[in-house]
């Protein structure tokens, strides 16, 4: 890919940088938004899938229950931001592919 280096740091920033969440839990995050693999808590596999399909969709109530199943709100924003990084992956992937002629999964 022509931005395989700008994809692969944004991708390191994400997992691999300070944060209150576990780097386990960004990257089955990260993963589940692309697609690729599902190993995201279940108290939070809602919120991660509207995320990553429909983020507008995303109410303060959403983030209010987040925060009363006992996550602060540093935690809630790293893992927003791992799923819609996730999504946006996932997407790039799938344009680029398409570029290319291939054929949806």
């Amino acid at each position: 890919m022509r931005y395989e280096t700008f994809r692969k740091g944004l991708i390191d920033a994400v997992l691999g940088g300070f944060g209150t969440t576990p780097e386990a839990l960004r990257r089955a995050v990260l993963e589940r938004a692309a697609g690729t693999r599902d190993g995201v808590p279940p108290e939070l596999t809602t919120y991660v899938d509207t995320v990553a399909r429909h983020a507008y969709k995303v109410t303060d109530q959403d983030v209010a229950a987040l925060q009363a199943a006992g996550h602060s709100d540093d935690g809630i924003f790293e893992i927003t931001v791992a799923a819609a990084v996730g999504a946006a992956m996932h997407r790039l992937e799938r344009g680029m592919a398409a570029l290319r002629g291939e054929e949806p999964d």
